[in-house]
């Protein structure tokens, strides 16, 4: 399947879909898809994303859930990310976050466990989504720097 038929039947179906959190994973897929399509991508990238597309069974006549294509969303974003090293646009931000907070919670307890238990937790939360945050940043403009953001 092509990028321009993928990107077709996604917009099909979002017409069709009944539920916003439907059409929330469908406008994601289609938002990819047309970055995916502007890009200059060789033949053999072509190919290779068109397999992945295979993947999907967009031509299925059954009908998907929204858990299915919320998978199948992140399958496509982590083969994009492994194979051409694309990231969609705030990728290391969240990353960071999450880390941050889980680093934090520990710094929080190690660290800070001569405050009081909450507000060392507290403290080590805000410290590690602050620290998170600006690593997240950086590393999302490096990736958009290198033209590696869709």
């Amino acid at each position: 399947m092509t990028i321009k038929e993928a990107l077709r039947d996604f917009k099909n179906m979002e017409a069709e879909a009944t539920k916003k959190s439907e059409m929330k994973i469908y406008q994601r897929f289609i938002q990819l898809l047309s970055s995916l399509e502007k890009r200059d991508l060789s033949d053999a990238e072509v190919r290779s994303i068109e397999e992945a597309l295979d993947a999907f069974d967009l031509k299925s006549t059954t009908r998907h859930t929204q858990k299915h294509w919320d998978k199948a969303f992140r399958q496509f974003q982590k083969f994009l990310k492994d194979t051409f090293s694309l990231t969609t646009k705030g990728y290391y931000t969240n990353l960071g976050l999450g880390l941050g907070v889980t680093f934090g919670v520990v710094f929080g307890v190690t660290v800070l466990s001569g405050l009081e238990r909450s507000l060392g937790i507290s403290y080590g939360i805000a410290i590690g989504m602050v620290v998170g945050l600006l690593i997240g940043r950086n590393l999302d403009a490096q990736a958009m720097a290198s033209g590696r953001v869709i």
